[in-house]
């Protein structure tokens, strides 16, 4: 058996050159041809012209759960739980910061003046918070949801 040697398995010259050129070429596209993961998430885009503050609420292990404030400028998006969805319902209160308007539901849950994450939906007065109307998403268990804040609050577009 002949053994195999670098000089036996030698290109033509031209060919060399084509080979350090795709391999170049590889090194440096490698980075953009590799696909990103797809992206799930619970997202609420303001298409109002002012800046929104977001409370979300959902099931945890440990209970009811609301948490907030996500401020949303004009024409933006905020990522309000990433990657995928765990529940199937998701609920929603927001307030328009320059005029008061508020998206709001039947659903009550507590929500705190500042950045909150509160456990539990009962005797918010009592531990100090505040009771406000959440709305009620059913994502239908999608892998991600996206929620659209009009100019009219009360109104809100969604997406999956």
């Amino acid at each position: 058996m002949e053994a195999v040697t670098q000089s036996s398995l030698a290109l033509p010259r031209h060919f060399r050159h084509i080979a350090r050129l795709f391999s170049a070429a590889a090194l440096f596209l490698t980075p953009f041809m590799i696909a990103a993961p797809a992206h799930a998430d619970f997202r609420v885009c303001n298409s109002t012209q002012n800046l929104v503050g977001v409370a979300i609420g959902y099931r945890a292990q440990e209970g009811w759960v609301s948490e907030g404030w996500w401020q949303v400028p004009s024409s933006t998006c905020a990522t309000l739980i990433e990657g995928e969805l765990q529940s199937r319902y998701y609920y929603l209160y927001a307030e328009d910061a320059a005029h008061g308007g508020r998206w709001t539901g039947d659903v009550n849950m507590c929500v705190a003046e500042n950045e909150f994450k509160i456990t539990g939906v009962d005797d918010c007065f009592a531990r100090s918070f505040q009771r406000m109307g959440f709305k009620e998403y059913d994502t239908g268990r999608q892998g991600s949801w996206m929620v659209q804040l009009s100019d009219t609050p009360g109104t809100q577009g969604n997406q999956n």
